[in-house]
C-alpha cells in the first residue's frame, strides 16, 4: 500500500503555527530554531512509525493484511511536521478456521476420528466406539459404532442337531425322546425352538433366520390334516455352516441322499458347528445316525398312526410309539429321511454299535442314536 502523506497546506498551516508558538517562547526547548523543531517532530513521526510496526506485528499474527499497517505509520517521519502516526492496527486475516465438519471414515471394527473442523463430527465407527473429531469450537464424538452380529451368518441353512445340544437344552442326559414342546404347545413349536436355540448358539446372529425341524405329523395341518416334513422347510438352496452345498432344491432333497450335495458332506451330515456328526469329537465314529423324522421317503408323513410320531412328538412315555427314523450317516444305501423305527419314546443315547433296534430298551436311541433331529431355515 502506497504511503500516506498529510496535504502541502496543512503541513504549511502546522508549521506557522509551530513557530510563532515557539517564537513566544510557549515550547520548551525552541532554541535551536525551525531546523530542530523539525527534527523534533522528526523523532516524534518515528515514533509513530514504531507505533505502526507494532500494528504490523499484531497484524501479522492474523494474516499478511496486517502487516501493512508499519508502511503508513513511517511516512509520519518523513513529514518533519506531523506526528508520525502509526498505521491501523493490523488487522489479522480471516481467522484461521478449520476445514469442513471432519467426518471420520466407517471403521469396521474400530474407532473412527472426526476430521478438524469448526464443530468437528466424529465419523461413526460400524463395530466400535467412535471418536469425536478435533474440533475448533466444539468437538462432538461421533455415535456409538454397533457391533456387527458377530460377523456374517452366511448361507448357514442346514444342520443336524449334536448330541451335546440337545442334552443341554433338555438339561436332560439322556437327551428329549420323543417329547420335542420344550415349553411350546406342540411338538413341531417345540422343535423348531429348538432348532433355532442351537443354530444361534453355533453362530451369533444365525437365529434370526426362520428354522424349521424337519419332522411329520400326524394332525396340525389344514382342516387339522397331517403336516409334511418337505413342505415345512422353504425352497432352498440349503448350506451347511461352514458353507458346502446340502441341496439347491426340495426335488433335490426327495433323494436317498441329498441330490448335489457337497461331497465331504453328503454320507456324513454335518451337526450346527459344520462337523460331520459320524465322528463329531475326533474320538472315532461312533453308531448315532438315527434321526427323528416321522416322515417316508419322499418327505411326507410317514402314517396316519402316530406312533410313528410319538403322538406328534408330545410324548416321552416309552410305550406311546416307535419314531420313524432316517440315517444321517447310511449303511450301503439308505435314505437320510426314513428307514427304520425305533424301539420307543423315552429319551436315551446309545452310541455304541449294537445291532437295530432293542425292544428291551424303549427310547429314541436304541438302535443308535440319541433322538437328534434335521433343522432347515427357510432362507440360506
Amino acid at each position: 500500500m502506497p504511503a500516506v502523506r498529510p496535504s502541502s497546506s496543512i503541513v504549511s498551516r502546522f508549521c506557522l503555527a509551530f513557530v510563532a508558538l515557539c517564537a513566544a517562547g510557549g515550547v520548551a526547548g525552541c532554541t535551536s530554531g525551525e531546523g530542530e523543531t523539525g527534527g523534533t517532530g522528526g523523532a516524534i513521526g518515528a515514533s509513530g512509525g514504531s507505533v505502526g510496526s507494532s500494528g504490523g506485528a499484531v497484524g501479522s499474527s492474523g494474516g499478511a493484511v496486517g502487516s501493512t499497517g508499519g508502511t503508513i505509520g513511517s511516512s509520519g517521519g518523513s513529514s518533519g511536521g506531523v506526528a508520525g502516526t502509526g498505521g491501523a492496527v493490523g488487522t489479522g486475516g480471516a481467522v484461521e478456521t478449520g476445514g469442513a465438519v471432519g467426518t471420520g471414515g466407517a471403521g469396521t471394527g474400530g474407532s473412527a476420528a472426526g476430521g478438524r473442523g469448526t464443530n468437528g463430527t466424529g465419523g461413526r465407527g460400524a463395530g466400535g466406539a467412535a471418536t469425536g473429531g478435533r474440533g475448533g469450537t466444539t468437538a462432538t464424538g461421533g455415535a456409538t459404532g454397533s457391533g456387527g452380529a458377530g460377523g456374517s451368518t452366511g448361507r448357514f441353512s442346514f444342520f443336524v442337531t449334536s448330541v451335546d445340544a440337545m442334552k443341554r437344552l433338555s438339561k436332560n442326559a439322556q437327551g428329549f425322546g420323543g417329547d420335542l414342546r420344550y415349553g411350546e404347545a406342540t411338538g413341531l413349536a417345540g422343535a423348531d425352538k429348538i432348532c433355532k436355540e442351537i443354530a444361534e448358539s453355533a453362530m451369533a446372529g444365525a437365529g434370526q433366520k426362520t428354522w424349521r425341524a424337519f419332522l411329520s405329523t400326524t394332525k396340525g395341518g389344514t382342516n387339522d390334516g397331517p403336516v409334511n416334513a418337505i413342505d415345512r422347510i422353504g425352497e432352498g438352496p440349503w448350506y451347511d455352516r461352514m458353507g458346502r452345498l446340502f441341496s439347491m432344491t426340495k426335488a433335490g432333497l426327495a433323494m436317498t441322499r441329498p441330490q448335489g450335495a457337497d461331497a465331504a458332506i453328503v454320507n456324513d451330515f454335518p451337526n450346527e458347528l459344520g462337523i460331520p456328526n459320524h465322528n463329531p469329537d475326533g474320538t472315532g465314529q461312533v453308531d448315532n445316525h438315527d434321526i427323528l423324522t416321522g416322515t417316508g421317503t419322499t418327505g411326507t408323513l410317514f402314517s396316519s398312526d402316530w406312533k410313528y410320531t410319538c403322538h406328534d412328538w408330545a410324548s416321552a412315555v416309552p410305550g406311546d410309539g416307535t419314531p420313524r427314523c432316517g440315517h444321517s450317516w447310511p449303511r450301503g444305501t439308505q435314505s437320510w429321511m426314513s428307514v427304520l423305527n425305533e424301539a420307543g419314546c423315552a429319551p436315551g443315547i446309545n452310541l455304541v454299535e449294537s445291532g437295530g433296534p432293542n425292544a428291551s430298551d424303549p427310547t429314541v436311541g436304541s438302535g443308535g442314536g440319541y433322538g437328534g433331529i434335521y433343522c432347515f431355515a427357510l432362507t440360506p
